[in-house]
C-alpha cells in the first residue's frame, strides 16, 4: 500500500519525535496542528514536500459522545469551501477497529466543540459524524459504502455534503442541511486512535482545499479563480501539484519530447512550460492574441494549431502557427470552429464548429481550403479527435440523451456510441500507445447535456479501447478547460490537467 521510502520516512519522524512542539509552526497548507482534548497521547502532524503528503497520528479515547480526543492539523476558514483527500491508515490491522481518519470542521478546538467530520473508521465504517451544539451527544449518518479511502465535505451555508468513494468508483454521497457552526470555522485533517493509550498514524495525500465560484457556474462563467496543473501517474492515480497560479490558466498539451507542457491563460495568451525548470514562458503567436482552450498539437511536435476569437469573421477562427512560435497561418474562413484533432499523417484538422445554427464536426486540410462536414445529427457533436493509428475519430455527441463518447471513421461513416452510461462525458483523448482513453464526466445534476462549464464537480475517467468498466482517476473542482486537450504524456503513462482553487497565498 505504501512505499518503502514513505515507511522509511514515517519511522524517522517517530524517532526523532517530531510532535506538537511546533503546534502554530505551518504545516503544508495548514496554519497549526493540536491534541484536542485532556489529557491525550502526544500525536503529530508533518508534511513531507517531496510527495506532497501529510503524516498525521494521533490518540485520544475516541471522536464521539459529548467531547473528542484527537489529533488535528488546522486552519481556519470563512464562508463555503470543498475539503478533498485520499486517506489510509498506516497498517490496517491497528488495535481499535473504531479507530478514525478523515476531515473536520470546528466552530473551537475546544473538546466539547460543535463540529462535523467525515471519517473512515479502522473497519472500513464510512459516515458523517456531528455535533450541533457544545457538549451534545454526536449524530451520525452511516455512508452506503464502507472502506472508502476518497474522502470529501463540503460547505455550503449551513449544509454540509459529503462525498466518499473507494479510489476508481464515483462518489456516493450524504447530508447534514442546518448545522450552524459560525461563517469562520476551524477545517483541518485529524486522525483519533479509539484508544487513549495507542496512537494511530495516517497518511494523506492529494490534500485540497477550495474556495468556490461564488454563485451559479454555466457556459458564459468568467474564469476568475485560480489553477492548479497537476501531473497524474495513471497505474497509481498519485497527483503531483507543478505549478499554481491565483489566476486561470487552461488545457495543458503534453509535447511529443517530453520536455514541455503548452496551455493559455484567460486573457488569451499561449504559454510553453519548461517540465524541468517548472518555469513558463509566453509563446509568441504574433498578433492573434485571443487564443480559448482549444489548442492542439500536431503528432510530429513541430506545429500548434489553436482557436483564437475574432469578431468580425464569427468567432473562434483556426489558425497553425511552429511550435517555437512565429506568425500563425488562418485556416478556418469563418467561425465560430474549435480545433480538437490533428491527423497522424500531418494533413487534416478536425474541429467544432456552427454553421446555419448546428454545431457539428468538420475536417479541413492543414493547408486550408474547404471543410468538410462528418456529423449531420440535430444537437451539438463537439470535441474531435484523432486515434494515434488514424483509424477513427473520436467525439461527443448529445444526440442519444445525455453526452456521450462516440466515434467514426475519418470519413464520417459507420458512426458508433463508446460510451453509455448516467454522466455527461466530454473530450475523449486517447493515449499514444491506443490503448487508453480518458475523458472529463459532468454529473447529469449539475449540468445539461449541451455545457461544459466551469467550476463543477467533475471525474477524469479512464476506459481500455477496447471496452470494459471506466475508472475515475481524478476527482476534481474543475470542468472547463480542465483537459479540453490531448493531454497524455508521450510513454503514457501520465496526464496532465488543470484543477481550480483558490491559491494558498489567498488564506492568509
Amino acid at each position: 500500500m505504501f512505499s518503502k521510502k514513505l515507511i522509511t520516512t514515517i519511522t524517522s519522524l517517530f524517532l526523532f519525535g517530531i510532535s506538537t512542539f511546533a503546534q502554530q509552526k505551518r504545516i503544508g497548507i495548514f496554519d497549526g496542528q493540536l491534541d484536542i482534548g485532556a489529557n491525550t497521547k502526544p500525536g503529530s502532524g508533518n508534511y513531507l514536500p517531496q510527495s506532497q503528503q501529510y503524516v498525521i497520528s494521533g490518540a485520544g479515547y475516541n471522536i464521539w459522545f459529548d467531547h473528542d480526543e484527537f489529533h488535528y492539523v488546522y486552519k481556519k476558514i470563512e464562508g463555503d469551501f470543498i475539503l478533498y483527500t485520499r486517506a489510509d491508515f498506516v497498517g490496517w490491522n491497528g488495535v481499535e477497529e473504531h479507530r478514525k481518519i478523515g476531515w473536520m470542521v470546528r466552530k473551537s478546538l475546544d473538546g466539547n466543540s460543535p463540529q462535523i467530520n467525515a471519517v473512515e473508521h479502522g473497519d472500513g465504517l464510512t459516515s458523517l459524524q456531528f455535533r450541533k451544539k457544545t457538549g451534545d451527544s454526536t449524530q451520525e449518518i452511516r455512508s452506503k459504502i464502507t472502506h472508502a479511502n476518497v474522502i470529501q465535505l463540503e460547505r455550503k451555508g449551513n449544509t454540509y455534503t459529503m462525498r466518499v468513494a473507494k479510489y476508481g468508483e464515483p462518489f456516493v454521497t450524504e447530508q447534514v442541511t442546518d448545522l450552524d457552526l459560525g461563517n469562520e470555522v476551524y477545517v483541518g485533517l485529524f486522525v483519533g486512535s479509539h484508544n487513549p493509550n495507542v496512537v494511530e498514524t495516517g497518511v494523506f495525500k492529494d490534500v485540497r482545499i477550495t474556495i468556490p465560484f461564488a454563485g451559479v457556474a454555466d457556459q458564459s462563467t468568467q474564469m476568475t479563480l485560480g489553477s492548479n496543473l497537476e501531473l497524474m501517474e495513471i497505474a497509481t492515480g498519485n497527483r503531483e501539484i507543478i505549478y499554481s497560479v491565483p489566476y486561470s490558466i487552461q488545457a495543458p498539451n503534453w509535447t511529443p519530447d517530453n520536455r514541455s507542457l503548452i496551455f493559455n491563460d484567460s486573457k488569451g495568451l499561449l504559454y510553453t512550460f519548461d517540465l524541468k525548470s517548472r518555469k513558463s514562458v509566453v509563446l509568441n503567436t504574433g498578433t492573434i492574441k485571443n487564443n480559448n482552450n482549444d489548442h492542439v498539437l500536431s503528432f510530429d511536435g513541430k506545429m500548434i494549431g489553436l482557436s483564437s476569437n475574432v469578431n468580425q469573421l464569427g468567432g473562434s477562427i483556426i489558425y497553425t502557427v511552429p511550435i517555437v512560435g512565429g506568425i500563425p497561418k488562418q485556416i478556418t474562413p469563418v467561425g465560430p470552429s474549435y480545433l480538437h484533432g490533428w491527423s497522424p499523417d500531418g494533413k487534416n484538422l478536425v474541429y467544432c464548429a456552427e454553421r446555419n445554427g448546428e454545431f457539428d464536426v468538420y475536417k479541413i486540410a492543414v493547408k486550408g481550403g474547404k471543410e468538410e462536414k462528418l456529423t449531420n445529427t440535430k444537437g451539438l457533436d463537439d470535441g474531435p479527435e484523432y486515434s494515434p493509428d488514424g483509424k477513427y475519430i473520436y467525439f461527443n455527441s448529445v444526440r442519444s440523451g445525455l453526452m456521450q463518447i462516440w466515434r467514426m471513421k475519418p470519413d464520417g461513416k459507420d458512426q458508433e456510441q463508446v460510451t453509455t452510461d448516467d454522466f455527461n462525458n466530454w473530450f475523449a483523448h486517447i493515449s499514444p500507445d491506443g490503448k487508453w482513453m480518458v475523458y472529463l464526466s459532468f454529473l447529469k445534476e449539475d449540468v445539461e447535456p449541451g455545457i461544459h462549464p466551469p467550476y463543477k464537480q467533475v471525474y477524469i475517467r479512464l476506459l481500455p479501447i477496447i471496452g470494459g468498466k471506466p475508472k475515475v482517476l481524478a476527482y476534481l473542482y474543475g470542468g472547463q478547460g480542465s483537459i479540453n486537450t490531448p493531454s497524455w504524456s508521450p510513454d503514457s503513462k501520465r496526464i496532465a490537467f488543470i484543477s481550480n482553487t483558490i491559491s494558498e497565498d489567498d488564506f492568509d
